[in-house]
Formats: structure tokens, C-alpha cells, sequence
């Protein structure tokens, strides 16, 4: 499979993740990774989990995220 944003550049690339959003293929330069906290549903005990999940995104739906 090749990455979707270098084929819309005119380049073939292979990809290496798929957006969590929408699914495009993704290669290492396009990929958006950063970790999201998990929690569990409230319980007696911990809420939150001590590590971070890992969260991969293309740049399109990563700006779509952060934009205000």
C-alpha cells in the first residue's frame, strides 16, 4: 500500500500506519503520532491508565483536530 498525501504530491511511497481518522495510508514523513491518556470506566480504584496510548494521524485530520 502507498501513502495517500504522497500520491496526491505525484510520488509513490510506501506506507507505514493508517489514519485512526479516515483511514488513509500513510507514510513515516506524513504520519502524525502522539499519545492519548485512557481511562476506564469509573470504578472503585484508578480511573486513569499510567501510560499513554499510541495515536496515529495524517496531517490532514491531525490540523482538523487541533484547529480552534
Amino acid at each position: 500500500m502507498n501513502c495517500y498525501e504522497c500520491a496526491q504530491q505525484g510520488r509513490e511511497r510506501v506506507a507505514i500506519a493508517v489514519c485512526r481518522v479516515c483511514g488513509a495510508a500513510v507514510c513515516a514523513d506524513h504520519v502524525r503520532t502522539e499519545g492519548k491518556v485512557l481511562n476506564s470506566p469509573a470504578s472503585p480504584g484508578k480511573v486513569t491508565h499510567d501510560r499513554a496510548a499510541r495515536q496515529l494521524t495524517c496531517p490532514v485530520c491531525r490540523a482538523a483536530e487541533v484547529s480552534p
